[in-house]
């Protein structure tokens, strides 16, 4: 069994979702940590950054999984989740944790088997897969779930090949 850390950035609403698999594959936990918007950013920063290491000590991760920024129309918004991501990655090092990253196709299409799919179809595939008739928690949390068992199936599907070699 494998423990994985999913993480959707953000720097109000940071989602987090722990899960171990890949057989029977189960939700350990999931949630949002939420910081004021009015705070200034470095203050934001640093909760969002103890409440990272905080969740990694507590729920002891094997590796770390984090979504990457999507870089649409608003670059401002993507430098500024990329500022989340990277406290991610700080906290994950800290601790000695193997980081990857999946883009937001690459979540959905791992999770929902469609890379455009929609946040209902990725939370009714992250329900299903898990086995839980309710999600707690709001869509970053979703997402954070969906983060790391986008990384299970990947993990799984190299195990795979290697074992075919």
């Amino acid at each position: 069994m494998m423990r994985v850390l999913g993480i959707d950035p953000g720097t109000v609403f940071l989602g987090y979702g722990v899960v171990e698999g890949p057989a029977n594959t189960l939700l350990v936990e999931c949630g949002v940590l939420k910081v004021s918007s009015r705070l200034p950013v470095e203050r934001r920063l640093c909760a969002l950054f103890e409440g990272i290491c905080s969740a990694v000590e507590r729920l002891r991760p094997d590796e770390v999984a984090i979504e990457e920024p999507f870089v649409g129309v608003n670059v401002k918004s993507a430098f500024m989740v990329g500022r989340a991501q990277a406290l991610a990655i700080l906290a994950a090092a800290r601790s000695g944790l193997p980081v990857s990253y999946y883009s937001p196709a690459e979540v959905k299409r791992q999770v929902s088997g469609y890379g455009r799919g929609d946040k209902s179809q990725v939370r009714a595939m992250v329900m299903l897969q898990l086995g839980v008739k309710e999600l707690a928690g709001d869509v970053d949390a979703t997402d954070a779930l969906a983060v790391a068992l986008c990384h299970l199936h990947t993990r799984n599907a190299q195990r795979r090949l290697a074992a075919e070699r």
